[in-house]
């Protein structure tokens, strides 16, 4: 019966959610994350950031409303950076709010990929 109880417990323990809505402004294609980033969640980030096929793509990702980042995010971030500066882009990241941050910074991630404080680099 013990094993019942925690089968349903696991049932209904649902995934954050993460949305990503997807603008471009200047030919920058901008996206805006909200949700945790885990391994849950992280196929819908790597889809939104692959921009395969287009050249020389332009990606920032605005995570101020990220509350979460595991170290799929990390991954994701690194392999989405490799992938657009194959293709001659870039990607940065902006606005990472505390924990997000302090995990950016932790693994270096902030060094090998732009950081910046708000989508505002003027």
């Amino acid at each position: 019966m013990a094993e019942e109880e925690v089968a349903d417990t696991e049932q209904a323990v649902q995934p954050e959610q993460l949305s990503i809505v997807a603008t471009a402004i200047d030919g920058i294609h901008v996206l805006n994350v909200a949700g945790e980033i885990d391994h849950h969640t992280g196929d819908t980030l790597s889809q939104a950031l692959n921009f395969s096929g287009t050249p020389r793509p332009r990606v920032v990702v605005d995570l101020r409303q990220v509350a979460f980042m595991d170290s799929s995010g990390i991954n994701i971030f690194i392999a989405a950076h490799r992938a657009l500066s194959e293709a001659g882009g870039w990607l940065r990241l902006a606005s990472p709010t505390g924990a997000v941050l302090r995990t950016l910074q932790l693994v270096g991630l902030d060094t090998l990929i732009d950081c910046h404080e708000t989508l505002d680099t003027h």
